[in-house]
């Protein structure tokens, strides 16, 4: 199962978002995506779907390379994206169960994917991205970690706006259990509005699994999977569908 109640963070604290996880965060990471994007379908890839977009921000860097569609579980962060990207279309809809009755060039999970902590849910995000990608078009799954790569550990950081708010936050992330298949992370928030402060916390419960296991649910679904790392050493996983011809 996925979590099992709406997480806050992406509802009712969705607008702090642009405080916490800015558009100006990801250029790197955009620059270090779009050579696989560009390589993983045939011929030049020029639509993209992105399945738990969030607030927009990777978004943000991908729109002047591809018509993008965006969609999200939650209409508060697809809010947050719209006012980010307004030339893109948005899409609410669950990655484990949403047909848009169409393909497209590219399929992307960035790390929303890490909330699919089980392997029913993977299979059936897995299946989404297989529905919406067109015979010799590829897909591209970013978890922010695999089981030989997790590691406990904590962040920090935020943003102030221009508006007087201002928001810092703690992220910490434990695995109690090794033999299962997920992963704890804490989240501890301070917002400053109207002169005012107050604190939020939120637990939420990732998925972990190995890296040959990301493979085979991706062969499972009919891609042609390859992995390597980024730069920040996290495991970027791109799949081809390629056509029955074999172009």
């Amino acid at each position: 199962m996925t979590n099992p109640r709406p997480m806050r963070m992406y509802a009712e604290l969705a607008k702090w978002w642009p405080l916490l996880s800015p558009p100006k965060e990801y250029v790197e990471e955009a620059e270090d995506l779009l050579p696989d994007l560009k390589s993983a379908a045939d011929g030049t890839p020029k639509t993209l779907l992105e399945l738990g977009c969030g607030g927009g921000s990777l978004a943000y860097h991908l729109k002047n390379h591809f018509t993008l569609t965006l969609s999200d579980i939650s209409e508060d962060m697809l809010a947050v994206s719209r006012a980010v990207n307004p030339e893109c279309e948005h899409v609410q809809g669950d990655m484990t169960s949403l047909d848009l009755g169409r393909t497209f060039d590219l399929v992307l999970i960035h790390d929303a994917i890490m909330y699919m902590n089980s392997a029913e849910a993977m299979r059936a995000a897995i299946a989404t991205v297989a529905r919406h990608c067109r015979p010799g078009g590829g897909v591209a799954l970013l978890p922010d970690c695999v089981k030989e790569t997790f590691e406990p550990s904590t962040d920090c950081g935020g943003h102030d706006a221009d508006d007087g708010r201002a928001l810092r936050y703690l992220e910490w992330s434990w695995d109690p259990d090794p033999n299962d298949d997920f992963y704890k992370v804490i989240y501890v928030f301070a917002l400053r509005e109207n002169g005012t402060t107050r604190t939020e916390t939120e637990r939420h419960q990732n998925g972990l699994f190995p890296r040959e296991t990301w493979l085979k649910w991706l062969r499972e679904a009919g891609f042609t999977p390859r992995s390597r790392m980024d730069r920040w050493e996290r495991d970027v996983f791109i799949g081809s569908n390629f056509s029955p011809t074999g172009k």
